[in-house]
């Protein structure tokens, strides 16, 4: 066990030297108490077993009222932010899922599926029309796909997303923020949620919203700041874990050019290879942050009441102990039951969608860029540092 501060793999902007940090830790045993470069000290679960094993503990609790900043903030942009799926417990988290479950099911997620192909063949021909030169994939494609799909869904007008997408981005990586700019940023979206809630109460429409503002099971409904705080969560979670997952995976596959002609070749491997490539390089480091409530033993450590529990979804899902040449990125082999969208009662509500737009993202761009490329094929993508998320700053790459 290690109590020295670890500024990697949460703080390293590559990729290679990111899973390294994580190897390391799990070198030293599969739960490890480490200080975060944030200053807090927290047990981060490398391996497999014990992350799936805590993710689903009935004694690992999310912290009500840890959000970030969440002292500074204003008291009514808290309430409006934090009252959603990631941060409740039962029995609230059990009839949050329930009523939203109601909105956001699984026929609506299919009904995207063309749109989601539209808005992939628009963000193409813009691209295309760009080239030959470098094309940074992220800001191109990476972004603007699943930040229109979530806008869309939740009927948020095309002039208020630009603004979101920026907002989002600081609020995500809240670990690396001052508290000026988080709560300027947070501000700002509580603002424009409020707004957008006002209009669909006044003029429901087809869209995500208005489902969860009309939702009820008996006399049951959402809040207020419950119908905010999950606008707030699907627009800043829904979308950022989606962008990591198409622009790492694109990445992987074309770091593997191999990879890249044989999912050609196939198409029909698709689904498959966007399995391997969300356990191979997943679009979290960890999820939200939770605590024990009780004291845990497990893998011969003990966690104390109150302590901070991480599991490592990137380091879980490379476990030896679970997965055949975890280090091997590899399309051909059978889907292995990963972790990166979680487990337990906060596995993720929106995994179907991001696997449809992760199908969707990369089957479009392989089917028009065959000769797609690595613009600097020797330079290591840069990735951004964070606690939560896992992504890629840019991708240069060129279309053919």
């Amino acid at each position: 066990m290690t109590t020295e501060t670890v500024p990697s793999p949460f703080t390293e902007t590559s990729g290679a030297l990111r899973h390294a940090g994580f190897a390391e830790l799990a070198a030293a045993g599969p739960v490890q108490k480490v200080m975060l470069f944030t200053g807090v000290p927290a047990w981060v679960v490398t391996g497999y077993a014990e992350a799936r094993e805590l993710l689903a503990h009935p004694d690992v609790v999310k912290a009500i009222g840890a959000g970030p900043f969440h002292e500074q903030l204003p008291s009514d942009i808290g309430n409006a932010m934090e009252q959603h799926l990631l941060s409740a417990n039962p029995p609230d988290h059990t009839r949050l899922r329930r009523l939203v479950s109601a909105a956001f099911t699984v026929r609506r997620t299919e009904k995207l599926a063309p749109r989601i192909e539209e808005v992939a063949a628009e963000l193409i021909d813009e691209m295309a029309a760009r080239s030959p030169g470098p094309i940074d994939l992220v800001a191109s494609y990476g972004y603007p796909l699943p930040m229109t799909v979530i806008t869309e869904l939740l009927g948020v007008p095309v002039q208020d997303r630009e603004n979101f997408r920026r907002w989002s981005s600081v609020i995500v990586n809240a670990s690396v923020q001052t508290a000026e700019t988080f709560i300027s940023s947070a501000t700002s979206i509580v603002g424009l949620v409020r707004e957008l809630i006002a209009q669909k109460r006044e003029a429901p429409a087809d869209d995500l919203l208005s489902d969860l503002i009309a939702v009820r099971e008996g006399g049951d409904r959402l809040s207020e700041d419950e119908l905010s705080s999950m606008v707030f969560l699907l627009l800043v979670a829904g979308h950022e874990t989606t962008v990591n997952l198409i622009c790492s995976g694109v990445a992987a596959l074309l770091a593997r050019p191999e990879q890249w002609a044989l999912l050609r070749a196939e198409p029909e491997r698709l689904p498959a290879a966007v399995e391997e490539l969300l356990r191979f390089d997943g679009p979290l480091m960890v999820p939200v942050p939770s605590i024990a409530r009780a004291r845990i033993e497990i893998a011969g450590v003990t966690i104390e009441p109150g302590d901070v529990v991480l599991p490592a979804l990137l380091a879980a899902n490379r476990d030896p102990r679970r997965f055949d040449r975890p280090e091997t990125m590899d399309v051909t082999k059978e889907p292995a039951q990963h972790l990166a969208f979680g487990h337990g009662i906060h596995h993720c509500l929106g995994a179907p969608l991001a696997r449809l737009e992760g199908r969707i993202a990369i089957g479009s761009l392989l089917r028009r860029f065959p000769e797609m490329r690595l613009a600097e094929p020797d330079v290591e993508p840069a990735r951004y540092p964070a606690l939560l998320m896992n992504g890629l700053s840019a991708l240069p790459v060129k279309l053919g």
